[in-house]
Order: C-alpha cells, then structure tokens, then sequence
C-alpha cells in the first residue's frame, strides 16, 4: 500500500474529552493545525475546513462552560430556550426567518420518548431535522441534520450530524443547547445522561474570523502549558447558572417586543 490511498480530501478528525470545553477545545487545535484553506462561493470567502466528530463522555460534568464562543450567560440562556422551547419559532410564523430546529424537530420528541419506553434499546429513536423540499432549494438550509437517541447501560446517548459547523461562533453553544435538550429527554425518560457524539462533516472557521481562531487557540495552549483550565472555562454551577436566570426576565421582554413587532 501506498501512501496515496490515505490523502483523502478532506481530513478526518476525532477528539475525546470528558466534558464538552475538553473535547470542543481539542476540536479548535484540531481545526487551526489540520484544517485546509479552500473557497467558499457561497458566502464569497475563503474557510478553513476539517471533518471533525467530538466525543464527549460526561457531558454535564464540569466545567461545562468554555471561554472559547462569542456570546455570555444572556445569549447562552437564550439559544438553550430557543432550542428546548421554541421561543422564536414564531419568527417562522411571521415570515421572517424559514426554520428554527426546535421547529423542525419539536413535534419528533413525543416519538422519541415513547419509542425508548416501548424498547429501551431502540436504534430508531431519530428526529430529522433536514427538510428534503425546503432545504434542496433554499439559500440557508438547515445544519443540524438528524439527532439519534440510544439508552445503553441506563443512560440516555445522543448522536448528532451537521452538514456544516462554524466551529468559532456556532459549535460550542449548539452543542451545550443539544446536550440539554439530551438532558431535558433524560428526565423525563427517568434514566441519567449518557454520552453526546457531535459529528461535522464541515467544522469550518470563515477567513474573517482566522485571527478569532487563532486567539482561541493561544489561550487553550496556554491553559495547557501552565496547567490552568480556569484560563478557557468556568463551572457552570459556580455562578454561571446563575447569571443565566438572571437573565431571563431580560430575555422574555425582548421575546414578547419581537412578537409585536
């Protein structure tokens, strides 16, 4: 065998971490070291590209929040609420916006629960979330593509595909919103959280934001190097929930002026 027949288009990659920062983290130095650099016609730039899969063992273990994503506790409190209860779907509604996922995939849930208390080892607890008519022929299809449930060992596992990831400004709160919402099915299943599979088969970082990258992957290196993880996350029960329900009312106020707007 050569070594041709292993220069694939485009690399594969798989990280494991204990908790999401851990492997999302391992996901951005995956991303800046291996990514190749290659066009984007359809946003008119440049990105860099990578097939990456994140394996996280115990996602609700801590620390649960990284420093490495665009936002604070308010916009984190608010896609959690947008992917669990559809607070924006409304926004399809009017008009304004072709889908939301919780939209997409809201009405799948009673399925998936009755399908795991009719055959805890179910392999067909799916929701699809790619709508074959409007996402063939629309400019902004969705992402996220299917989530797959399995209980094994008495813990709800979850499995997720994106077609296309912005592994800078989207990834790590689709991910925490996912695992969540993998919690929230838990709960009402009875049984704890298992593991969470977060596959991309595009994990990309746009030109403009290259210089973010590489700011994140300084400061993930040098947690690393000082043995500091407090440089890149926080503990989601030492304070950060609280700052998310603080933010609530904040958010529940622009929710109902979008309404009527």
């Amino acid at each position: 065998m050569t070594d041709s027949l292993y220069d694939f288009d485009m690399d594969e990659k798989m990280v494991y971490g204990k908790n999401l920062p851990e492997a999302y983290h391992k996901a951005l130095l995956a991303l800046d070291a291996c990514g190749r650099v290659n066009a984007c016609p359809d946003w008119n730039c440049r990105q860099k590209e990578l097939s990456m899969t994140m394996c996280v063992a115990e996602p609700l273990s801590e620390p649960m929040i990284s420093k490495c994503f665009i936002g604070g506790p308010k916009e984190l409190e608010q896609y959690r609420q947008e992917m669990l209860y559809g607070i924006l779907d409304f926004e399809v509604e009017k008009g304004n916006w072709v889908y939301t996922y919780h939209q997409r995939y809201a009405d799948q849930i009673p399925f998936i629960v009755s399908e795991l208390k009719r055959n805890p080892e179910s392999r067909r607890a799916v929701m699809t979330v790619r709508d074959k008519q409007a996402d063939m022929g629309s400019d902004d299809p969705a992402c996220l593509q299917h989530i797959q449930y399995f209980i094994r060992e008495g813990r709800l596992c979850c499995k997720v595909l994106f077609r296309s990831n912005d592994a800078c400004k989207a990834a790590y709160m689709n991910a925490f919103a996912l695992i969540m919402l993998q919690k929230m099915i838990a709960d009402e299943l009875g049984v704890s959280v298992g593991s969470y599979t977060h596959r991309a088969n595009s994990f990309h970082c746009y030109d403009r934001d290259f210089e973010l990258l590489e700011g994140y992957v300084k400061r993930i290196r040098k947690s690393i190097e000082e043995d500091d993880p407090d440089e890149v996350t926080f503990d989601y029960e030492d304070g950060w929930d609280e700052m998310m329900e603080e933010a609530k009312p904040e958010i529940a106020a622009q929710v109902e002026e979008l309404k009527h707007n």
